[in-house]
């Protein structure tokens, strides 16, 4: 299962419920990753969208604790075993977690390859992603070039899980 996230030199990824900043090219970057695929979001994260509306031309899963909870277009669960069953029926290398916090927070474990915009700079911050630079289950395996956006360097790196021994697809 893969995870894509934005990040800045804290390991922040929003304040206020909204992104850190936008960068064209990392969401160029997102829906080439994602397009086609499974996203899984926290209600919170949806809501940040445009209208409200599940990505296009993906498959959306939202995990929400309100048991009433549904959108148009999307599958809904309520837990993370629950969503574990439902992702199921996908390949796991087809699957993103997309955020927010809480919902990276809950699927890391579940997670073998993180696709990261690194963004070199501190922005005030409420929400914050696991610094996998910290973790030692986690090795960075692809980089790009720096680019800037404006006065702002920021590149994309691939973070994989390290296989442990007797262990054959990572997986926790």
């Amino acid at each position: 299962m893969n995870l894509i996230v934005a990040v800045d030199n804290n390991w922040a990824i929003g304040h206020k419920n909204e992104l850190l900043i936008r960068i064209p090219n990392d969401h160029k970057h997102f829906r080439e990753e994602t397009t086609g695929k499974v996203v899984v979001l926290g209600r919170k994260t949806l809501e940040t969208f445009p209208q409200g509306l599940p990505l296009k031309n993906r498959t959306n899963i939202i995990l929400s604790t309100k048991k009433d909870y549904q959108v148009k277009d999307a599958v809904v669960v309520h837990s993370v075993e629950e969503l574990l069953e439902e992702l199921k029926q996908y390949p796991d290398e087809d699957i993103y977690i997309i955020g927010g916090d809480s919902v990276y927070k809950q699927m890391l474990p579940y997670c073998n390859v993180a696709h990261v915009t690194k963004i070199d700079h501190e922005y005030e911050a409420d929400a914050f992603f696991p610094n996998l630079d910290k973790d030692e289950e986690w090795e960075i395996t692809a980089d790009s070039d720096e680019q800037t956006y404006f006065d702002i360097p920021y590149q994309f790196l691939k973070y994989e899980r390290k296989q442990r021994k007797g262990d054959q697809d990572g997986a926790v």
